[in-house]
């Protein structure tokens, strides 16, 4: 008899094949157009303040790009989906900015937009942009539901830990004593398993979602090569 996890989890294979693929095409050059920009000049200009006022546009964007190829998820649930994640993702950091408790003693500056209770209002979207691609990438394998949460949460702390070191030199955010502790990485990894068993549980399908791959991997490298330009 099926198990519970496996009637809710979705297919691991490919979107359907259609006109898709230049409309994939199409996005992932722009995509890489504004990565390749950030990249080149966060990492070599003169005036990296003249591309960081850019930064929510570019989360913005990535968003509208990623999630308009979600063509396999049900509605509904979707946007339930993505709601909470926002919200969940938002309210955490509000508590660990005002508490010092969840990730450690940290504050954020002003480059990444408007905020809302000293948080960014845009963090909410950058935590659902993660739980989908760790989520989707996991989705791609053959595992059961709590080992794909496992794994997309290490994919998401790992995706952290690249980022770090970017967002403290460019002021996204700042650490007590230029320090970040370790009780950060331990708080991504057990709100990222909630998310991500959250997601399973959701009939939310981003491993069906083409642009997935090429989006974590873009971002990846991104960060960890501004990391090293910048180190």
């Amino acid at each position: 008899m099926p198990q519970p996890d496996q009637l809710t989890s979705p297919v691991a294979t490919p979107a359907a094949p259609g006109p898709a693929p230049r409309r994939l095409l199409g996005a992932q050059l722009v995509l890489l157009l504004f990565y390749a920009t950030g990249f080149v000049g966060l990492g070599f200009s003169q005036d990296p303040g003249f591309y960081l006022q850019f930064m929510p546009l570019t989360l913005l964007l990535t968003a509208a790009l990623l999630l308009g190829f979600d063509r396999h998820s049900p509605a509904p649930m979707f946007g339930w989906f993505a709601l909470t994640v926002m919200l969940v993702g938002f309210g955490v950091e509000v508590a660990g900015v005002q508490t010092s408790v969840i990730f450690g003693n940290y504050s954020y500056g002003t480059t990444m937009g408007p905020r809302l209770l000293n948080v960014p209002i845009i963090i909410g979207l950058n935590w659902l942009i993660l739980t989908y691609l760790a989520g989707g990438l996991a989705q791609r394998l053959p595992l059961p539901g709590f080992g794909r949460a496992l794994l997309a949460a290490l994919l998401m702390v790992g995706m952290d830990v690249c980022i770090e070191p970017v967002a403290v030199h460019f002021g996204w955010w700042k650490w007590f004593a230029d320090v970040i502790p370790l009780q950060n990485f331990k708080a991504w990894f057990a709100l990222s398993v909630i998310l991500q068993v959250y997601l399973n549980r959701s009939h939310v399908q981003p491993g069906r979602n083409p642009l997935v791959p090429f989006l974590y991997l873009l971002q990846l490298l991104f960060f960890f090569g501004l990391g090293w330009v910048i180190g």
